[in-house]
């Protein structure tokens, strides 16, 4: 059973976006599909069994799933709770383990040094002003030596149009990313287009970025 973490009023646009998104994942098939992103799983080399990984804004668990197939101790959350309960179905189907949570970005704990990896996956809700919050809790969570993964779209992927948000400022630049992990040792940054077949969410080709960077 998905845990529940809540301590504060939802502010009116959360709670607006929280429908919004209710009625995306209420459908019942799986709105970005059931397979892993193709950054993410590009990496699967790099993951050590056992250790710990934090997926953020999870949607209905098909990277965190994913993680725990890989054999490591997975927590997720996402504040949508009808897309957690498909990634417990997924799970469940998958024959892993995964600590679901329901919970607002920040109202997670982003325990200091808790984790090996962070997934950070079309996390592109964030606005300019939730990005500046967040990275930063994003780092602090890590260990000393643990990864981000990070996959997103660029700001180019407006001419597409195959996914992501029309907000113009929660789109990546190459510049942007370097500016948010510039406390970290980056240890790869890639700009490309591809065609990227993850649900009907994700469908087409499109305008990507990935970013490895390692805590100090």
């Amino acid at each position: 059973m998905a845990e529940q973490h809540s301590d504060r009023a939802v502010p009116r646009s959360l709670e607006q976006a929280l429908i919004r998104w209710e009625s995306r994942f209420s459908v019942g098939e799986y709105l970005f599909g059931e397979r892993p992103n193709a950054y993410l799983a590009s990496k699967a080399g790099l993951l050590a069994k056992g250790s710990r990984a934090l997926s953020i804004a999870d949607g209905e668990g098909r990277n965190s799933v994913w993680l725990a197939q890989q054999g490591l101790r997975v927590d997720a959350f996402d504040f949508s709770p009808t897309a957690v309960a498909k990634a417990e179905r997924l799970a469940l189907s998958r024959g892993v383990r995964v600590g679901f949570n329901v919970c607002e970005t920040f109202a997670w704990p982003w325990e200091p040094a808790a984790y090996d990896l962070v997934a950070a996956i079309f996390i592109q809700f964030a606005s300019p002003e939730v990005r500046a919050k967040l990275f930063p809790l994003i780092a602090q969570t890590l260990k000393p030596g643990g990864m981000l993964i990070l996959q997103g779209y660029r700001t180019e992927q407006l001419q597409y149009g195959t996914g992501g948000p029309p907000e113009h400022d929660h789109l990546y630049t190459e510049e942007l990313v370097r500016g948010l992990l510039q406390d970290m040792d980056l240890l790869e940054l890639r700009c490309y287009d591809e065609h990227v077949d993850e649900g009907k969410g994700h469908s087409g080709m499109s305008a990507l970025i990935g970013a490895l960077a390692r805590k100090r």
